[in-house]
This record gives C-alpha cells, structure tokens and sequence, in this order.
C-alpha cells in the first residue's frame, strides 16, 4: 500500500483551559509558545500532508493558523474538560475533518505541545518504519530506563509489590534488563483505522528508544514552564 505525503494528517491538542496553568499553550519557552513548537516540527518534517490543531479556544485557534496549522473547527465541549480522554480527542479530530473534506488519512501522527524536547530524526524514524511493514501499527518514542518500579496489589492499602519478577535482581545497569516508558506526546505515528476505533495505539508496535533525560520535561504548571525554559537556553537536545 503506497502512502503519500497527502495521506499522513498531525493532529495535535490544545485546550484553552488547563488546572495547572492558564492558557499554557499560549506561555513562551525559547521565545516560542507551546502551540508553536509541535506545529513547527511536524512541518519541518516534510513528510506530513495536514498540520491540524483541535482547540476549544478562539485565540489558540489564531496562534496555531499564523504557524501553520489548520483549525477547521472548535472542538465541543464535552472533548475539552479536564476528564476528557486524548483518545476520544483524537478521534473526534479525525472522523470530522475527514467528514468535512470527504477523504480518509492513512497515517495519524500525535504530538503534544507540553512535550518539547525532541529530535528531528524521530518523525522520519517513525514513518519510515510503519510505511515499510505493514504488519507495524504504531511507533512511538519511548524512554529506557533501568529503573526498579513498585505498585500495590490494590488502590491505597494493599501490599507494595515489584511490577515485574526480574527486579527482584540487583545488578549494574550496563548488564540488567530495561523498561521503556511509552512517550507518545513526543511522537507518535498509528494507522488512522485505530484512532477512528478510539485508540491511540494498537498493539504491534515499534519503539524509536530514547534515554534523554530532558525529555521527561511536561510542562503543566509555572515550575514546569521555567524548568523548561532554563533547559532550552543550557542543554543542547
């Protein structure tokens, strides 16, 4: 199945309202506003067809058509509360632009404007590999990490537990067996048949693995806001 560039559509998020931080995705990091980072990036790909921005807000709205994207709609109410899932978003995105325009995408891109430190490379990466097997149905960045993690066996009073057995090993991190931690706000790429069913990602999957730790910067309140502002102007990513 070919893909072209016509056949791939971004849809990136951003809502006006925000319990952490008022309208954040209108806050500058590097001289840039949030909705500004992800848009410029999926454009400087060359690869993505449709750039769109599903906003409740008039002004997001604006800022997100003089980067570049599109914003055919406002998106309703009942996507925008604080309990409303990304999935359900993404997928009310989807259906009514391509209602609108009569045509379906066959690659969805996701990208968050609260998630700012990623790699050019990641996007072609990503498209690449889905194109090339038809058998992959999403490829997102993931974080390595050696780390142990726990859970409880129930909500608030069960007994702490190791989520996996092989942590019970201690050994150096150069040798001992990681996880990945799915970071999809930084990039992701899915068939558009998932998100038309609800789901971000489906269940084969690649992973473009990444151990960077800047990229565990998300911005949700002012701390976030100058933490990544500081990392911006010091680090090189």
């Amino acid at each position: 199945m070919t893909i072209k560039k016509s056949d791939i559509i971004c849809i990136i998020p951003a809502r006006g309202d925000s319990q952490g931080l008022k309208m954040k995705n209108l806050r500058t990091v590097n001289k840039k506003k949030l909705i500004q980072h992800p848009i410029e990036y999926a454009l400087k790909s060359n690869l993505i067809g449709t750039v769109l921005v599903t906003t409740d807000n008039e002004l997001i709205a604006k800022a997100a058509r003089k980067y570049g994207a599109i914003t055919p709609f406002i998106r309703p109410k009942r996507y925008s509360g604080k309990f409303s899932t990304t999935e359900k978003t993404l997928q009310h995105a989807l259906l009514t632009y391509e209602k609108m325009i009569n045509k379906k995408f066959k690659l969805c891109v996701f990208l968050t404007c609260t998630d700012l430190f990623r790699k050019n490379t990641w996007i072609k990466q990503g498209i690449t590999k889905i194109k090339n097997n038809h058998k992959i149905e999403s490829v997102f960045v993931g974080y390595k990490t050696h780390k142990n993690f726990w859970e409880r066996n129930s909500h608030n009073f069960g007994k702490w537990k190791r989520i996996k057995e092989f942590m019970k090993e201690y050994s150096s991190r150069q040798v001992r067996k990681y996880i990945v931690r799915e970071d999809t706000g930084l990039f992701c790429v899915s068939r558009a048949n998932l998100w038309r069913e609800g789901k971000r990602i489906g269940e084969n999957v690649e992973i473009i693995l990444n151990n960077e730790f800047l990229t565990s910067v998300d911005i949700h309140d002012k701390n976030d806001l100058k933490l990544a502002n500081y990392l911006m102007k010091n680090f090189k990513f």
